[in-house]
């Protein structure tokens, strides 16, 4: 009973977005206090199991340059939970970093999952909470934790449209009255885009790059359509052919080319919910328009893209990165009025 108390009064209440690409970290009445990058790096072949080297921004520095005896593992993928030893190593990290290493501290945690996660994935992420430290743990459905970071009316009987595009899953869904009416978890976002253009280079160009080195010609130069001025990136990589290192110059609409198929299936699944949302609600999206969140959307022209292709209004929220762990966040602000939107 002691025990319990003490590390009641210790903890503070957290809000996790365990991403594909990042983690983000919110503690209740002090914001958002740590995004990193969602990777591990490991030393393997030790009798005792693997002993963590470097988590986050540190570990995502060795993708692709690390020894035989030490690898950068990326633990989740497509929105899920894949190795849960070392998911589990990365989020006691994170708790310790935030804590600063006060060992008795056992928070209650609300973790963002996927709309479309199964009930084996949800127990994996409820188990790997648990382990790190969490004395108590909430599950929140992405679009609803990102509904609630936008500001969004989702109490009231009006809908609204989310569009989360996050690194391994798109989440697009419409909620009305605190609930969702129709969601659809599709596993395309910023990875298989990365991916697209890797495999574009390695077509075109018999160019090898790295996901690191995709994800900076996205971020640099990628773009939902091509523009009219076109800009150009100089990209080093590996000769597929004669084996050596080698650079070429990108053009943006080489990029906007390479990345077309993954767009077109987000843009698809937006149709469909579209389709499938009861006309009245179907109304307000008219009026409310769409609202992209999620490190994908930051994507350039992506939310002009969307715009041309549905005839409606798109919004970008204020800081997409941050809009599900902020959501999850107020859903412990306001717990007596949101934890109904927790899944069960």
């Amino acid at each position: 009973m002691f025990y319990d108390s003490l590390t009641g009064a210790l903890s503070n209440d957290m809000a996790i977005d365990l991403g594909t690409a990042n983690t983000l970290v919110y503690v209740r009445g002090r914001g958002v206090l740590l995004s990193e990058p969602s990777v591990v790096a490991v030393k393997k072949n030790l009798r005792r199991g693997p002993r963590v080297v470097a988590v986050g921004t540190d570990a995502k520095k060795m993708l692709g340059r690390t020894p035989d005896n030490i690898e950068a593992i990326r633990p989740m993928k497509d929105g899920v939970i894949a190795d849960f030893e070392v998911t589990e190593l990365m989020l006691k990290h994170f708790i310790i970093k935030i804590h600063r290493r006060r060992f008795l501290v056992k928070p209650r945690i609300i973790i963002c999952v996927p709309s479309g996660i199964t009930q084996v994935e949800m127990r994996a992420v409820r188990d790997a909470a648990k382990s790190a430290g969490a004395r108590e743990v909430y599950l929140i459905a992405e679009p609803i934790a990102a509904a609630v970071g936008a500001n969004l009316p989702i109490t009231e009987p009006r809908s609204s449209m989310i569009v989360d595009i996050g690194g391994g899953t798109t989440e697009v869904a419409v909620i009305s009255m605190s609930d969702i009416v129709y969601a659809k978890s599709l596993r395309v976002a910023g990875d298989k885009i990365d991916v697209a253009i890797i495999r574009y280079l390695k077509q075109k160009y018999s160019l090898l790059i790295g996901e690191r080195t995709a994800e900076m010609v996205k971020m640099a130069i990628g773009s939902a359509f091509p523009e009219r001025d076109e800009r150009i990136l100089e990209v080093k990589g590996r000769d597929l052919i004669a084996g050596v290192p080698k650079i070429i110059a990108l053009r943006s609409g080489e990029v906007a080319e390479a990345i077309a198929e993954p767009i077109q299936e987000i843009l698809e699944t937006i149709k469909v919910a579209l389709e499938q949302t009861p006309p009245e609600l179907a109304a307000d999206i008219v009026d409310n328009g769409i609202v992209l969140t999620g490190g994908g959307s930051l994507l350039r022209n992506l939310d002009e893209f969307i715009r041309r292709e549905t005839g409606l209004p798109v919004v970008l929220a204020d800081d997409p990165l941050s809009t599900v762990v902020v959501g999850s966040g107020k859903v412990f602000e306001n717990f007596d009025v949101l934890q109904q939107v927790l899944i069960r």
